[in-house]
């Protein structure tokens, strides 16, 4: 199979190296150039590419606007280059907003020199995004926590989990369940498409919300702080970038930083955040804190595993359940890459199979 990619940057030397790197996999091919946002819409459109790479700053058109008309004319794939300071980590949240699954940062010193690891992670990102990804149609721009009340919607049935791996009861059993054993605390681990579902999911909790919720999201260092800061201006619980010895409590979620582990102290009070070491793969990583979590924690909890590459949390989640945690794994349909809620289905640690639309609701209900 060749993936077909359109590669959209206004600098003729990045389009030119991002082509070089990319075709050293036999399998990707780029088949055309845009120099901006507008020509960058019709080509998505008439030459129909697998996947997008796209810059942000171009003439015409912006990435941004370029990536909302895309996916409201022919979604895509698009993968973002961004820079990794404060304001591309701004921007970039917005480009995910607007509908692009993923972001590259974009580095001159590694694109003009040996990229090395790099060029790797830029080719496994595209075969990944054609291989996993279901576009999806660009979101409204933070009107999120706006949206209609799920008690306004038609009646229906009670709603069911869908079956998977160590699923055996029914939703409504499950949340009932949960109001009845109350979990001290909420845990939630995430990769790409992680922002908009996290955005979904705490825009709808109230300011009254009674469990404290711990945050996992693979990101750079930059990308947390303005994605902490665009969390807790939309949502009523605070929402905060963990700092050591912050405290765990009710209606706070903490986010962990990143390049750094976020661990539980001992006494299950606050979080120590940590520099980690080179074991793990990920800074931060789900299984870090959810194991942490595992051995601190002493009482029920509910772990969470949203969209992401990978099997980050699998392991954690195992650590959870000796204790009696439920856990919750978002669906095949809505995730943008159905690999880590995947890894804890197969292993038969998911309580409960959910929608992203279904998880906000649940986890608002057992409040």
């Amino acid at each position: 199979m060749t993936v077909n990619v359109l590669v959209v940057d206004d600098s003729a030397f990045f389009r030119r190296r991002i082509k070089e790197i990319l075709e050293k996999n036999s399998q990707i091919k780029v088949i055309a150039f845009a120099d901006n946002g507008k020509d960058a819409v019709d080509k998505a459109v008439s030459l129909s590419p697998d996947v997008i790479t796209m810059d942000y700053e171009m003439p015409q058109m912006n990435g941004i606007s370029a990536v909302r008309e895309i996916m409201g004319k022919k979604p895509t794939p698009i993968l973002m280059f961004s820079s990794l300071t404060y304001e591309g980590a701004r921007v970039t949240l917005d480009a995910l907003d607007a509908g692009a699954v993923d972001y590259l940062p974009k580095s001159f010193e590694a694109m003009s020199g040996d990229p090395g690891s790099s060029a790797t992670l830029l080719q496994e990102k595209v075969m990944s995004l054609v291989k996993r990804v279901k576009p999806r149609a660009a979101a409204p721009a933070p009107a999120r926590a706006a949206a209609p009340a799920p008690s306004a919607a038609p009646a229906k049935s009670a709603p069911t989990a869908r079956p998977a791996v160590g699923v055996k009861t029914a939703a409504s059993g499950i949340i009932d369940d949960l109001k009845r054993n109350r979990p001290r605390l909420v845990l939630i681990g995430a990769s790409t498409g992680g922002p908009v579902v996290l955005q979904k999911i705490l825009s709808a909790l109230p300011a009254s919300y009674p469990y404290p919720i711990l945050l996992v999201q693979h990101m750079p260092s930059t990308f947390t702080t303005a994605f902490a800061e665009r969390l807790n201006r939309i949502c009523q619980i605070q929402v905060k970038e963990a700092v050591d010895n912050d405290p765990i409590k009710p209606g706070v979620a903490l986010l962990a930083p990143g390049g750094k582990q976020m661990l539980i102290d001992e006494r299950g009070g606050c979080v120590h955040i940590s520099d980690g070491n080179d074991k793990f793969q990920y800074k931060p990583c789900v299984d870090v804190t959810f194991g942490s979590a595992a051995r601190s924690i002493k009482g029920r909890m509910l772990g969470i595993v949203l969209t992401g590459m990978g099997s980050d949390g699998r392991e954690g989640c195992k650590l959870l359940k000796k204790d009696n945690a439920v856990i919750w794994t978002q669906d095949e349909d809505s995730c943008v890459v159905y690999g880590m809620p995947q890894a804890v289905e197969a292993a038969g640690l998911s309580n409960a199979v959910f929608s992203a639309d279904d998880m906000a609701r649940y986890l608002k209900d057992i409040g």
